[in-house]
């Protein structure tokens, strides 16, 4: 059974005005005093920002049980500085960002310039464990038209510094500002992987094989496919369905691999648009189908991914959770959703983020 790790952003907000709060250096001291060998949270870019990251789990449970627990740690670490944790991939209301002090941090303001402080965005990574650098390379190009389903699932980010943006996933298009992201051709091999590794660094454009923000990309740490298309979830049963759809995916490209079937040969022009439309309209309109490349409603194309997972998830014992929780999300809408029917209803963006705070630790 593969593994499935987790890394989620969560935002640093007020918890009465919602207003992120650059209190992320506070946070990670508690968590230090509390447990001064502590590894799960870990430093981001910004200070409105706090990491965590799950162990490798086999059972989705066990994963879910985690993530939660995770959830609630950081509120509580949180809640005693005075500050409250959101589940937002951007923040609703308007934000002045700031960048933590760090030699690497530093050197990617001196490099990006605005794009590096415009990157106040929070993702959901999900790391698959491989046996090689082959089998992830040949799960990678086998992955890549079925990401943006994932994208489209988990979209949580419809608002930006006070405005709605028309996008149900504007982190995704926020992140594209960076020059190393988004789909890559096919690789074939490892060795070609490495080999553009090896000239994006010697480019001098990226300073080590950490920014190099792919779609999907071999884990630099872990022996893993890391798949980072994916906003942080507003509640953790959909980022549990998220983690169980990528080891469905990574599994299903590795069975085709061994069993010789080739990766659908589509160009990266074409997966920036079934990227794009997934990050313009959710589950809400079409979606490109990820065979044809033609539109397609969203509801089918989540049907054509749970068939094409099929048989993982039931030999793994997800199929009837995935069922099921994808029927629930399908009927309660995703982040994006929740978050614009609370504006709908409150017509405030701190009322969003204050509910969001509840709804990231139900």
């Amino acid at each position: 059974m593969r593994t499935v790790g987790v890394e989620e952003e969560l935002l640093l907000v007020d918890p009465d005005s919602g207003e992120p709060r650059a209190q992320q250096s506070a946070v990670l001291a508690r968590a230090a005093q509390d447990d001064p060998g502590q590894d799960v949270f870990q430093k981001e870019l910004f200070g409105q920002m706090l990491e965590f990251a799950t162990h490798p789990q086999t059972d989705m449970a066990d994963l879910g049980a985690e993530i939660v627990h995770c959830r609630k740690e950081a509120a509580r670490l949180a809640g005693e500085i005075g500050c409250a944790v959101a589940a937002l991939a951007t923040s609703p209301l308007p934000v002045t960002p700031t960048i933590v002090a760090h030699e690497r941090y530093r050197w990617m303001t001196g490099q990006y310039g605005m794009t590096a402080q415009e990157q106040l965005i929070c993702g959901c990574h999900a790391h698959v464990s491989v046996a090689s650098d082959e089998e992830g390379v040949a799960v990678l190009d086998r992955i890549r038209p079925w990401l943006p389903v994932l994208c489209a699932l988990s979209a949580n980010s419809p608002f930006w510094h006070g405005r709605d943006t028309g996008y149900v996933s504007y982190r995704s298009r926020v992140q594209r500002r960076w020059p190393q992201t988004g789909p890559n051709e096919l690789f074939g091999s490892a060795e070609r992987y490495h080999r553009l590794v090896r000239d994006m660094l010697a480019s001098g454009v990226v300073l080590d094989s950490g920014m190099l923000y792919f779609d999907a990309r071999l884990s630099a740490r872990y022996p893993t496919v890391e798949l980072r298309v994916a906003d942080v979830c507003l509640r953790a049963e959909t980022t549990v369905l998220v983690a169980t759809l990528a080891r469905a995916l990574v599994e299903t490209a590795a069975r085709d691999w061994r069993a010789g079937r080739p990766p659908l040969d589509h160009s990266v022009n074409l997966l920036k648009l079934a990227g794009w439309q997934a990050a313009r309209s959710g589950l809400g309109q079409d979606l490109l189908d990820p065979v044809t490349m033609l539109p397609r409603p969203a509801v089918e194309v989540l049907g054509s991914l749970l068939e094409h997972t099929g048989d993982a998830l039931a030999d793994s014992g997800d199929a009837a959770f995935v069922a099921e929780a994808v029927a629930e999300l399908l009927r309660r809408g995703n982040g994006a959703h929740e978050q614009r029917l609370l504006m709908e209803r409150t017509g405030s963006l701190r009322h969003v983020v204050t509910e969001c705070v509840r709804r990231t630790q139900d």
